[in-house]
């Protein structure tokens, strides 16, 4: 199980609207260090809102560090590099180069930074599944992305500081061969002594949980199988990228078969198809054992939560997908907390009761045989690519 700290505050927030507000309002108070993480960092009215703290952070003599993905931020606008240099800003990029070529180098390639986490002074963290982008851009559908994070006081926040810190030493120790820095990082200590850990100031218990290439290639992935065989009532999962693997299957189905009410969250409107139509060759024997599929087409469903018996819940960056689960630089909150998951959980099931569809038992046998055809075809290759890349479906 997660390792859980007592003493915090915890507070949800769902999709940008809230989040960004208060990201901003914590850089704006940092005095002595900012450490944020982004998959994406858009060229937008929220790129800008966000480097713009950063920046005046960085100014007023804050020590202030920007950590991007070399692949989800390869489009890190020239005017924000600019901005923050000359505030004296340090900016990291991880990961090699993203051409395609070699490709028996593309397994290196796909170790994407996917985690979107934020620690300032050590006393504040954030940890989600929400980029530096205005979700209310999204060409072709109903804004806004749906997704949540959770801001954090308390011991908590510490431990957060602490992964960031260690993070950040060790993609500036690996760029320092690569070339990949956009701001020379000075590799200086922060300008003030940091502030003592927070004190407990609330009465929830939470546990950051990582997944790297290292010492924590599986714990992500790890801590839901075992919330899940855990449970006794209800799971209610939400995924923008669902193509788990054997043992993710197996223990859904065992709960659905054992009783406990178990409801997979979808996306309905989606990014990218062949991965979307390969998880349809997947949904039968799921549907079979019980369990509830619902598809979010209200707007475009970007979230990556859980709920396990209304008690537990997870708020992070990790889909249920190979890449996540087993590629990726993935940072995942649990909290154990029945006041906190139960607010995920009324989110949730407001979206899913008037934001969704079910899929009905044996939607997969009534489709024409063009569709499945294109299901099954979608999962040959999506199986040959997973594989390709060291990931067994079987």
């Amino acid at each position: 199980m997660p390792d859980y700290v007592a003493g915090n505050r915890l507070t949800l927030l769902k999709n940008g609207k809230e989040y960004f507000p208060a990201l901003v309002a914590a850089i704006d108070a940092a005095q002595v260090e900012v450490f944020l993480e982004t998959y994406i960092f858009a060229d937008d009215q929220i790129g800008t809102l966000v480097a713009d703290a950063l920046a005046r952070a960085a100014a007023r003599g804050v020590a202030t560090r920007l950590l991007i993905d070399g692949f989800g931020a390869q489009n890190f606008a020239l005017r924000f590099r600019e901005m923050l240099s000359q505030a004296e800003a340090d900016i990291l990029v991880f990961g090699p180069d993203v051409s395609p070529w070699p490709p028996w180098r593309q397994r290196t390639r796909l170790r994407r930074m996917h985690r979107k986490l934020a620690s300032i002074d050590g006393t504040v963290a954030f940890v989600g599944g929400i980029n530096i982008v205005d979700d209310d851009d999204t060409p072709g559908q109903t804004p806004p992305r749906y997704d949540y994070a959770v801001r954090i006081e308390g011991p908590l926040a510490a431990r957060v500081r602490a992964e960031a810190s260690r993070f950040w030493t060790r993609v500036s120790l690996l760029s320092s061969g690569r070339r990949r820095r956009l701001a020379t990082p000075r590799g200086r200590a922060p300008r003030h002594a940091l502030p003592p850990p927070s004190p407990n100031c609330g009465g929830q218990r939470g546990a950051l949980v990582v997944r790297d290439n290292l010492r924590h290639r599986r714990d992500i992935e790890e801590a839901y199988l075992e919330l899940i065989d855990a449970a006794r009532e209800e799971v209610v999962i939400a995924s923008a990228y669902f193509f788990p693997g054997r043992r993710f299957r197996a223990a859904l189905a065992r709960a659905a078969r054992r009783g406990v009410n178990v409801t997979v969250l979808l996306p309905g409107k989606v990014e990218y198809r062949l991965l979307y139509y390969a998880s349809w060759a997947l949904y039968g024997p799921l549907l079979e054992a019980g369990i509830r599929i619902q598809e979010y087409h209200r707007s475009f469903l970007h979230a990556k939560v859980a709920v396990f018996d209304r008690r537990i819940a997870s708020v992070g960056s990790s889909n249920i997908d190979p890449f996540s689960l087993l590629l990726a630089q993935e940072a995942n909150v649990f909290v154990d907390d029945a006041q906190f998951a139960g607010k995920l959980r009324a989110s949730l099931h407001e979206a899913i009761e008037n934001g969704s569809r079910t899929l009905p038992r044996r939607s997969g046998r009534r489709l024409p045989f063009l569709a499945r055809a294109r299901i099954w075809t979608s999962y040959r290759i999506a199986r040959l690519l997973i594989a390709f890349y060291g990931y067994d479906l079987h």
